[in-house]
């Protein structure tokens, strides 16, 4: 599910950048805002009281801790609001660099969660466990989609060649 909104979200953005919205000109950007929308959908989660069975609730992502976390509920918490904050940083241009790869330092953090949910079969949403051959792509892809709006760093014949032939920023002389 979290997948199909964040190509819907991205795929929606980029559509209005087609028609004519300059903030949504680029698909790097498109997809930052699509992440954003996707990280605030699932941080809701976080905090949905267990009663609520519509969709995943505070007590599914207990059930997602692996034993040696330390103070669970805590980090359920702390991880839901992280997803906002960098759900937040993602959708500001100043921000989005620093946004996307902390979410991907996120991402990677929670990874073990969804490794024991998948092979300790804990059940999300009241439905059936996600298998790990789903689990850890959908990760990877989370990554990579973070780190690709963040930005990608120079090239390193780029760097070289500001530095001109006195190893100087060209652009400083």
């Amino acid at each position: 599910m979290t997948v199909i909104v964040l190509l819907v979200a991205t795929s929606v953005f980029r559509l209005l950048g087609a028609l004519g919205v300059r903030r949504f000109a680029t698909w790097r950007v498109s997809a930052a805002h699509g992440l954003a929308v996707m990280l605030v959908m699932t941080a809701g989660a976080h905090f949905v009281p267990a009663g609520v069975t519509v969709m995943p609730n505070h007590a599914d992502l207990l059930a997602m801790m692996p034993p040696f976390v330390p103070f669970p509920a805590l980090m359920v918490y702390l991880t839901g609001v992280l997803e906002l904050a960098g759900a937040t940083g993602l959708v500001l241009a100043r921000t989005r660099k620093a946004a996307g790869i902390c979410l991907a330092l996120l991402f990677l953090a929670m990874l073990p969660a969804n490794v024991y949910a998948a092979v300790a079969d804990v059940p999300f949403a009241g439905g059936e466990a996600s298998p790990l051959w789903q689990r850890v792509p959908e990760q990877v892809l989370y990554i990579g989609i973070a780190l690709w709006a963040a930005g990608r760093p120079p090239a390193p014949r780029s760097i070289l060649r500001s530095l001109g032939r006195r190893g100087r920023p060209a652009y400083g002389r």
